[in-house]
């Protein structure tokens, strides 16, 4: 690195952890937005509110200005703190701290570790909210990644530094399939964010879907469903974070985010809280403007790469939902998780019909390419004469196309079909992709 490029970096580090002494009042809160007077710190910035009680510390962060007032949302509840309470100010920049004995610990949005082991020491630090890699610095993703679920892996091929979204309302198994998608991955490192989930379902995910063996090579940084929604939107930038170091250490990282919709709601709050004008369904500008900016941040690099699995609440099921049509225009594709399958106890519940890899035909081999076309060709042809075939009204040899479908339905469901605990190598998928047509 450049001398002069290095001592400028060391230097904001050092101006972001001590900046300027900058002191104001609180003038009035609504909800938990605060109103200062005196305090002309830059937005992102991140205060510390006095409180009147032998509560804990309250750090806020600088949204916006009204007029002369300048706008914090807090990180937690404001009891405590009152008209004319001391507002200091903490750091300009954000950074987190960050290292390899991040690996198998639990986080909070604050990168402080919530799980019963030690503090670690973490001798790097990353910025929340870097910028995305320059476009032309990106190379092109040719190398697979498998991610251990022979739906996604044969027909859905995922590229190392590709981004998916995972599309499904809620109870339909997202968080199954991400579980198995940390166990059995090839990634160097996985890199989970719980962004407002429930409490309960914190432990349930850390013991059940990702276990001891998911767990040594994973991070995962957690902000539940009951804390400020400033907690949700910095987790999701701390996790995003935390991948990015161990990309540019050289690792290939699997990151998934549960989920993005959540994300994007708590923008919303943010957004509305600072006067900005509902626009979709109540979302803010904010929220579409802040969706690229951490979706991009995934990808390959000249170093590393980290492939990206964001969950997507789809409300009612309902896919024409502001974000779903958002997000999938900025992702290298889709994976629909059905509701009707899912009904059936047919897991992971995924439609193949409706879900896609932009980068599919790209990285694989034609071989691959043919089988899992032919596969979607004799899906689709039996998803066209279910109706007859289910009310009997299907003769068969009326089509060629019709009983090969029928032949293969039950072979094709067993290939998509996949126990929790049931790990299948890339290799091992596709043999059991050519072994659909073997005879």
């Amino acid at each position: 690195m450049n001398t002069s490029v290095f001592l400028n970096n060391i230097l904001e580090q050092i101006q972001s952890v001590a900046p300027a002494r900058i002191i104001g009042s609180v003038v009035r809160t609504e909800g938990t937005t605060v109103s200062a007077v005196g305090f002309p710190a830059p937005i992102g910035a991140i205060a510390r509110i006095e409180r009147h009680d032998d509560s804990d510390e309250l750090l806020a962060e600088v949204i916006g200005f009204r007029d002369n007032l300048t706008l914090l949302y807090s990180y937690s509840d404001l009891k405590g703190v009152r008209r004319g309470a001391k507002i200091e100010l903490v750091k300009t920049t954000p950074w987190l701290a960050v290292g390899d004995e991040l690996l198998g610990r639990v986080l909070d949005a604050f990168g402080r570790t919530i799980d019963s082991g030690p503090a670690p020491v973490l001798p790097s630090r990353m910025r929340y909210d870097n910028n995305a890699p320059d476009p032309f610095s990106r190379p092109r993703i040719q190398s697979i990644l498998s991610t251990g679920v022979r739906a996604i892996d044969g027909i859905l091929t995922c590229g190392q530094g590709q981004r998916l979204g995972i599309f499904a309302g809620s109870g339909v198994g997202k968080s199954v399939t991400l579980g198995m998608m940390t166990r059995y991955t090839d990634a160097d490192v996985v890199v989970v964010g719980l962004i407002g989930e429930r409490g309960r379902e914190v432990n349930d995910f850390l013991e059940r879907e990702l276990g001891d063996e998911g767990r040594k090579k994973s991070v995962v940084i957690v902000s539940t469903s009951n804390e400020p929604p400033m907690m949700r939107v910095r987790a999701a930038y701390a996790a995003m974070a935390v991948a990015e170091y161990f990309r540019d250490q050289g690792k290939n990282v699997l990151f998934l985010m549960d989920s993005l919709t959540r994300f994007a709601m708590a923008q919303r709050e943010i957004g509305l809280a600072a006067g900005e004008p509902p626009t979709s369904r109540g979302y803010t500008p904010s929220v579409f403007a802040l969706l690229p900016r951490l979706v991009e941040r995934a990808g390959r690099t000249n170093v590393g790469s980290i492939t990206a699995f964001f969950t997507v609440l789809v409300e009612g099921d309902d896919k024409q939902d502001p974000i779903c049509d958002a997000v999938r225009g900025l992702l290298d594709g889709h994976i629909w998780l059905s509701r009707k399958l899912s009904g059936r106890g047919f897991y992971p519940a995924i439609d193949i019909l409706e879900s896609i890899s932009r980068l599919a035909s790209t990285i694989c081999s034609e071989e691959q390419t043919k089988l899992a076309g032919e596969v979607r060709r004799l899906m689709g042809v039996y998803a066209d004469a279910e109706d007859l075939i289910s009310v009997g009204a299907y003769r068969s040899g009326s089509s060629r196309d019709i009983d090969r479908a029928m032949e293969m339905k039950p072979r094709i469901d067993a290939f998509l079909r996949q126990q929790i605990n049931e790990k299948s190598s890339f290799n091992e998928t596709l043999e059991s992709l050519r072994g659909l047509f073997a005879n």
